[in-house]
């Protein structure tokens, strides 16, 4: 299976940790390349399925050129992940993998505009036939809201400046490439962490913003455990520490229900959970991280679906 270049990341790590059964049904809801897809169905017997979203219509025609009757492709979000196997008449499934941000094909190609590091149009968008691109929210968007974005999705300090820089320059002549845009920040963030291009954070701001991501996944993640069959797992590499806290909140709450205070209750009758962790959270090796750089802030949650 041709992955276009694109290293996944935690690929033996994610699938392993999956547990395939040869004839059991999973989904990947960021089929992206197809590197997790394609170690499923390595492992799955004949009668097992592989159901693979992707909102991105590339990833979609990658996945298409894959001519196995075991793979069942949608472009989707994994925020449609209840109605997508609702559609397939699929009540429930035995595993779920969600491989979070963006992938290396869309920060490559200059067309897409997700990346500072090469000039492009002003995108952003996974799906570029939905919503509005970055450069046209950022043309019409408040200096506070911009302000609060790059703050709160890019954990930027020099937030407020920046947001004042963007809307100065907009002023003067639209803002369409992803060249002006990382100038405009350059010029407006006084200093930055070693090793790290000043548009960083507001890129991937701009980026989680325009594309929802924080929302898709506080949607999506209760569809995933709604669907998974007793002992299924559900899987989740994150890349951004916002994601990661709101997996990691959300995977405690499902597994220790809260308590209420002063409430006698028999033990019976106390509240059970809906998952169990499992293990650990895990992270690249160091010689993935050589191999990928973009490996290097990845952290993989596992949980598993208890019975009723």
């Amino acid at each position: 299976m041709s992955q276009d270049l694109h290293q996944t990341v935690l690929l033996k790590e994610a699938v392993d940790a999956l547990i395939i059964k040869a004839d059991g049904t999973y989904v990947d809801g960021t089929y992206g390349r197809g590197g997790h897809s394609g170690e499923m169905l390595s492992r799955l017997g004949a009668q097992g399925r592989v159901i693979a979203l992707d909102r991105d219509p590339q990833a979609i025609a990658a996945a298409t050129r894959v001519h196995d009757p075991r793979l069942i492709v949608r472009r989707a979000r994994f925020g449609m992940l209840g109605q997508v196997l609702c559609e397939l008449g699929v009540d429930a499934v035995d595993g779920v993998l969600l491989d979070l941000g963006v992938s290396s094909p869309q920060l490559d190609e200059a067309a897409r505009g997700f990346s500072f590091r090469q000039d492009g149009p002003l995108d952003m968008r996974m799906d570029p036939d939905s919503g509005q691109s970055a450069a046209q929210w950022l043309m019409q968007a408040s200096e506070k809201e911009i302000g609060e974005v790059i703050r709160t999705y890019g954990e930027e300090r020099f937030a407020k400046q920046i947001a004042r820089a963007i809307v100065a320059a907009r002023s003067r002549r639209p803002l369409q490439r992803t060249g002006e845009l990382a100038e405009i920040v350059a010029k407006a963030v006084p200093t930055r962490e070693p090793r790290q291009d000043p548009a960083t954070r507001t890129f991937q701001a701009v980026r989680i913003f325009v594309n929802q991501e924080l929302e898709e996944l506080e949607m999506s993640l209760p569809q995933c455990v709604a669907c998974l069959k007793p002992g299924g797992r559900l899987v989740v590499i994150s890349f951004h520490s916002l994601e990661d806290r709101i997996v990691k909140r959300f995977m405690a709450r499902l597994a220790n229900p809260e308590v209420p205070k002063r409430l006698p209750l028999r033990q019976s009758e106390m509240p059970r959970g809906e998952l169990r962790l499992v293990g650990k959270p895990i992270r690249p090796a160091e010689s993935e991280v050589r191999q990928n750089p973009r490996a290097r802030s990845a952290i993989m949650r596992v949980a598993e679906r208890l019975a009723a």
